[in-house]
């Protein structure tokens, strides 16, 4: 199959049948996003939604982040993977954020990737959420997504694949298609247990295409 093909029955399945794709994190605000964002990585968007509710009132601003220690923070977000570290960030996240852009979270993503504790991914994110950019935020599901779908084609690196991925995918909805591999990836391409036999992509997927190969043999 052409990857042009590949692509367009994926896009079209995905427009057809996830018509609304948004992030699961919730926040009011672009400063809110960022904190949760740095606070999933190698968490559950479910677990941050639990804890962010009460830092979000401890913390509602730029400067009561930065001027609060580590440690304080640390009690507000333990249940998190590596709280020691987040705790740093995020304070670090928030003095940047005042010294460096006037508290103001920026749009630009190697601007966004200055602050402690954000890389490219979420970098991208709030990019594409906040600011509507084309931008693909790579996180563990579309890495595996897009390689077992066959949009990615010996893509080694996160950034390998983003790239690979915007030359495919339409501007316009870059950030929708962020969020459908996701999704999909959550809760139907599951890392060890794939949903294949229900998956609406089978028509288009690689993975599925080679394993039903393997099992006729």
């Amino acid at each position: 199959m052409r990857k042009e093909d590949r692509y367009k029955g994926v896009i079209d399945w995905f427009d057809r049948n996830m018509p609304v794709a948004e992030t699961e994190l919730r926040y009011t605000d672009p400063f809110q996003l960022l904190i949760a964002v740095i606070l999933s990585a190698q968490c559950t968007d479910k677990r941050v939604n639990m804890i962010t509710p009460a830092l979000f009132e401890a913390y509602p601003v730029p400067g009561a982040l930065a001027a609060a220690t580590p440690e304080a923070v640390y009690e507000y977000i333990r249940s998190v993977s590596y709280p020691n570290s987040k705790a740093r960030h995020l304070v670090g996240m928030a003095q940047t954020l005042l010294s460096e852009f006037g508290g103001r979270v920026p749009s630009d993503v190697d601007e966004l990737q200055k602050l402690p504790g954000v890389g490219r991914k979420t970098a991208n994110v709030i990019a594409s959420v906040v600011y509507g950019k084309p931008a693909m935020a790579v996180d563990t599901h579309v890495f595996r997504v897009s390689a077992r779908i066959g949009l990615t084609t010996d893509s080694k690196t996160p950034l390998a694949t983003e790239r690979e991925l915007v030359k495919y995918v339409p501007e316009a909805i870059t950030g929708k298609a962020h969020h459908w591999l996701i999704l999909h990836g959550r809760y139907v391409c599951l890392a060890r247990n794939p949903k294949c036999e229900t998956c609406g992509l089978q028509p288009w997927c690689r993975y599925y295409a080679d394993r039903t190969a393997e099992k006729e043999r």
